[in-house]
C-alpha cells in the first residue's frame, strides 16, 4: 500500500488509476473534479453516491431508459442518445473551424471520442451482442489498455474527418436500431454469444446480452457528456 503523508498534491492529475479502498484523512480538497466509476464514496461520514446518482438521473432522464430491461425503454433511450449526438455534431459545425479536432486538458477531441465509440460498437455490439468475428473498423480508437491495436485491425495513424467518422457512426447506429426493433426480454437475458477467439474485449465471456448492450449505451452517454463539457470549454475560451 502506498501512503502519502503531508504531501502537496495541488494540481495533481490521476489518469486511469485504481483508487479503490483509498482513504483520505485530514485532507484539503477544494475545486476538485472526479470523473470515473465511483461507488460507495464516503465524505465526512456520509455516503454520497446515492445523491450523485439521483441528481444525474434528474438532469439526464435518458439514464433511466438505458438502465431498463424493457425493450421499449431501450429503444427510446437509444433514440435519445442518437438525437443528442446529432445535435452536438450540428453544434461543432457552427464553432470555429477545426474545433472537432481540438483537445481540452489532454482529453480526446470530439473526432477522437467518436472514433472511440466506433471501437466500442465493434467490441461490445458486433462481437458480444451479435457474436460476429469480423475485423474491427480501422478508424476505431481503442483505450491505452488495448495493447496490440494494430493487431486487431486498428489504424493508429488514421486521421479521419468529422464527416468520415459520422458516416461510419450512422451505419453502426442502423445496426443497433434494426436489432433493437425486434429484440425481446428473453433475448436480452441470454448469455452473450462472444466469439471464442481471444480478441478484445477479454472480459466479456459469461455476460448477458443485456450487460453487453449496457456497455454500449453507458459509453455513448458518458462520452457525450465528456464531449459537451469540452466543447463548452472551447466555446468559453474562443473570442
Amino acid at each position: 500500500m502506498r501512503r502519502f503523508d503531508d504531501e502537496d498534491l495541488t494540481g495533481a492529475e490521476f489518469r486511469e488509476c485504481d483508487l479503490s479502498g483509498a482513504r483520505m484523512v485530514g485532507v484539503v480538497m477544494q475545486d476538485a473534479v472526479i470523473d470515473g466509476l465511483v461507488t460507495r464514496l464516503v465524505v465526512n461520514g456520509v455516503e454520497v453516491m446515492g445523491y450523485v446518482e439521483a441528481e444525474l438521473d434528474r438532469r439526464h432522464p435518458v439514464r433511466l431508459l438505458i438502465r431498463s430491461d424493457d425493450p421499449d425503454d431501450l429503444r427510446r433511450g437509444w433514440r435519445q442518445l442518437r438525437d443528442d449526438w446529432e445535435a452536438t455534431a450540428e453544434r461543432v459545425r457552427s464553432m470555429p473551424e477545426g474545433s472537432e479536432h481540438r483537445s481540452v486538458g489532454g482529453e480526446w477531441s470530439m473526432v477522437e471520442t467518436l472514433r472511440h465509440l466506433v471501437f466500442v460498437h465493434d467490441s461490445w455490439f458486433r462481437r458480444c451482442v451479435l457474436g460476429l468475428s469480423e475485423p474491427f473498423t480501422a478508424m476505431g480508437l481503442g483505450p491505452p489498455s488495448v495493447m496490440d491495436q494494430e493487431g486487431i485491425g486498428l489504424d493508429t495513424s488514421a486521421r479521419p474527418s468529422l464527416d468520415e467518422v459520422l458516416a461510419v457512426r450512422d451505419r453502426q447506429a442502423s445496426e443497433v436500431e434494426t436489432w433493437l426493433a425486434g429484440v425481446t426480454p428473453d433475448q436480452l437475458a441470454r448469455t452473450a454469444p462472444v466469439p471464442d477467439d481471444g480478441r478484445w474485449p477479454p472480459y466479456a465471456a459469461g455476460r448477458t446480452v443485456r450487460q453487453c448492450l449496457g456497455t454500449v449505451l453507458d459509453e455513448e452517454w458518458a462520452h457525450h457528456g465528456f464531449c459537451t463539457r469540452d466543447l463548452d470549454a472551447l466555446a468559453s475560451s474562443d473570442p
